[in-house]
């Protein structure tokens, strides 16, 4: 009877943490999409010419198309972090059809 509650605990703790990995994945995504470094914690940056009346940006974080695997295919995207060196490859679905 207990090797069959420990087997049910094991079980359990192993789904928590493949959905708590799945999170801090997503997480970590919107993050980089949102221009916000996940491990500095830096965003881009503004600045505001009064002389000519033009904002400027300076990105933080700069993506790059590594795979495009088509039309129903993923998109593998590298997230690169200028300030601290980070670099993480994503998987993003591709939401536009091919139209064939």
């Amino acid at each position: 009877m207990q090797t069959l509650f420990i087997i049910l605990i094991l079980f359990l703790i192993s789904i928590f943490s493949v959905l708590l990995y799945f999170k801090t994945k997503v997480n970590r995504l919107d993050l980089l999409n949102s221009g916000e470094c996940p491990t500095c914690k830096q965003k881009r940056k503004t600045f505001f010419d009064k002389n000519t009346n033009t904002t400027f940006t300076s990105e933080v974080i700069s993506s790059r198309v590594l795979r495009n695997h088509g039309c129903s295919g993923v998109i593998e995207v590298e997230y690169s972090c200028k300030n601290c060196g980070l670099k993480e490859v994503h998987s993003i679905n591709s939401s536009s059809n091919c139209g064939v």
